[in-house]
């Protein structure tokens, strides 16, 4: 018996719009997050915060960073929004703040290439003496090793497009979160821009800001031995 076209129709329609509705309720999972702020950071610790957002390629397709970064600024946190091939200098201005005792919490954000630098300006840092509180990286575009570690690093990336998990090396200290979003229709190009991953961002960055009044991990300075214990990364979210 031929199939009623009126109730394959019906049927296709039922089935988009179980995919839409997963959808929605997983970018829903990102925007809520257990590690979501309370309430607005002190003015003392915020004071003493600098946010890093780190473009990529062109400086064209990362706007949505431009946004994150006028948000926080209406909340009084300093932000510097910057092309990523600007990591190294900036790594060197935040080590210089921090050592002069201008600058306690550092956090980096980056979209695509900017994410991909991630891992190397918190290296650098580390190998400064820096301890980096926060990373969060939105669709690193190639394969990301952390070798050395900030305190926390949220990789969200799209497991069917260009973005890819972040590993964790051997040795690797902190705590590595990798969240999967495929299906979500969320693409490449606008994930920085994407209302629910902002608010993510944002709160991230509140409760890290919160979490700093507790004395920052200590950083092994080059060629220090490791500690035998590295922390477990998670594995990444699968739809």
């Amino acid at each position: 018996m031929r199939p009623n076209g009126r109730h394959t129709a019906g049927a296709s329609q039922l089935s988009a719009l179980r995919v839409w509705a997963m959808g929605l309720l997983l970018l829903s999972a990102v925007a809520i997050s257990p590690t979501t702020a309370n309430a607005a950071p002190s003015q003392a610790a915020v004071a003493t915060t600098h946010v890093y957002l780190l473009r990529g390629v062109l400086n064209i397709f990362s706007l949505g960073l431009d946004t994150i970064g006028a948000r926080l600024q209406a909340q009084g946190i300093p932000v510097t929004v910057a092309n990523f091939v600007s990591w190294s200098s900036l790594a060197d201005e935040a080590a210089a703040a921090y050592k002069a005792g201008r600058l306690k919490t550092i956090i980096l954000v980056g979209h695509s290439s900017g994410a991909t630098a991630l891992p190397d300006m918190i290296a650098k840092l580390n190998q400064l003496g820096v301890p980096v509180k926060l990373a969060i990286g939105l669709d690193s575009v190639f394969k990301t090793k952390l070798s050395t570690g900030a305190e926390r690093y949220i990789n969200i990336y799209i497991g069917d497009g260009p973005g890819e998990p972040v590993r964790a090396a051997a040795g690797f200290r902190g705590k590595l979160d990798n969240v999967d979003i495929r299906g979500t229709g969320v693409g490449h190009i606008s994930i920085d821009k994407n209302e629910a991953i902002q608010r993510r961002v944002i709160a991230e960055i509140d409760a890290a800001i919160m979490r700093s009044r507790a004395p920052a991990a200590p950083v092994a300075e080059p060629g220090a031995p490791r500690p035998a214990r590295a922390a477990a990364a998670t594995a990444p979210a699968r739809n």
